[in-house]
């Protein structure tokens, strides 16, 4: 009788976690008709599922796998922070201030900004919510900050543009209140997206090497060695990428999430040198080390692009590997000093015109 009752609750478990991923508007939607017609026609696929443009072995041994996740679950030593980490209030007015030449941007953390290039507003990756994860109750919480942003502090917003949808870099709770803005992303992406309320007519969809124009500003998908996925079973299945940002006079490089790559010196060579360069530094580990950099690898990644200097992005946000919070940024610190690397390191929540070496602090220095 007792097996029987043990027996009954897995399986009213395992039918609750199907039902959620299926029906919980959280987890977003799936490509289908038309969009799923474009995916099989296209050359980055294979049998309907995206691959990369180098070999990425992804899958670890079941026991890996669990030892991974109990590391995981564990409080590692200093892998949050004991400080709410101290950040400057957005100022809107500022913003908007800002003149429609040359470029301005404001970090809100992780791979969340505010980019203006040309008079035109990007928003990337947004993710504003409280955790980065499948269940709005448990997973990856975000740091304290003194003061952080909300979508309902943004100013005019042209495009919100997005890079995959992993949890970290697309936030339903976010989309939810920006469905009347303009979105672009990668292959496949849209089907979250209108799940979530935004109009068809309001989404764009680009394949590797694609481009659209945005006013003077012309946007270019490049690839990433990276992946893709919300729930289990639908990895792979939607595009991701990184963003080449041109304007008249000025370009930014906007890297998402990446494994070093080849195809970070494609990019310098097709479209650099960049005046600044946004790149990855977190969230690596030796056992996926294939598709997250490691600081030192993010400072090659620059020099590859042809960057005249580079902000670390993809940190001080959520606790997702093993090491220490500012231990990315202390190792990147070390090896661009030794290569002659400009590295931007503002606060927070500051708005930077023009890649002002100015706006650069250790910020992170006495935050224990």
């Amino acid at each position: 009788m007792i097996l029987w009752t043990l027996f009954a609750l897995l399986a009213a478990l395992v039918l609750a976690f199907a039902a959620y991923m299926r029906w919980s508007p959280r987890v977003g939607g799936a490509p289908a008709g038309a969009r799923q017609a474009r995916i099989q026609a296209s050359p980055s696929q294979v049998g309907g599922r995206f691959v990369n443009l180098v070999e990425t072995p992804m899958d670890l041994p079941a026991g890996k796998m669990l030892q991974v996740l109990w590391r995981m679950l564990r409080e590692g030593q200093g892998r949050r922070p004991v400080d709410a980490i101290p950040t400057v209030p957005f100022d809107r007015a500022a913003w908007e201030r800002l003149p429609d030449t040359g470029y301005a941007l404001a970090w809100f953390g992780h791979s969340s900004l505010l980019l203006k290039m040309d008079g035109v507003t990007f928003l990337l990756d947004p993710v504003f919510g409280e955790r980065a994860s499948t269940f709005s109750f448990i997973g990856p919480k975000r740091f304290r900050y003194t003061a952080r942003m909300q979508a309902d502090q943004l100013p005019r917003v042209d495009v919100v543009l997005l890079s995959h949808d992993h949890y970290d870099h697309l936030d339903h709770a976010t989309i939810a209140q920006l469905t009347d803005r303009r979105f672009i992303a990668p292959l496949g992406v849209g089907a979250h997206l209108e799940r979530w309320g935004v109009p068809a007519s309001a989404i764009t969809e680009l394949d590797r090497w694609e481009q659209v124009q945005v006013g003077a500003v012309t946007l270019t998908l490049a690839p990433t060695r990276h992946f893709s996925g919300r729930k289990l079973g639908d990895r792979l299945r939607t595009l991701w990428g990184s963003w080449v940002i041109a304007g008249a006079r000025q370009r930014v490089y906007f890297g998402a999430d990446s494994g070093y790559s080849p195809t970070f010196r494609e990019v310098g060579e097709r479209f650099g040198p960049f005046d600044l360069a946004l790149l990855e530094c977190g969230a690596y580990n030796a056992d996926w080390s294939l598709i997250h950099m490691f600081p030192e690898q993010t400072a090659q990644a620059a020099l590859d692009v042809k960057a005249q200097r580079l902000m670390p992005i993809h940190w001080a946000t959520f606790d997702l590997a093993l090491h220490p919070w500012k231990e990315p940024i202390e190792r990147l610190g070390v090896r661009a000093a030794e290569l002659g690397l400009p590295l931007l390191t503002p606060r927070i929540g500051r708005i930077v015109q023009d890649g002002d070496p100015a706006a650069s602090e250790p910020w992170w220095a006495g935050v224990r």
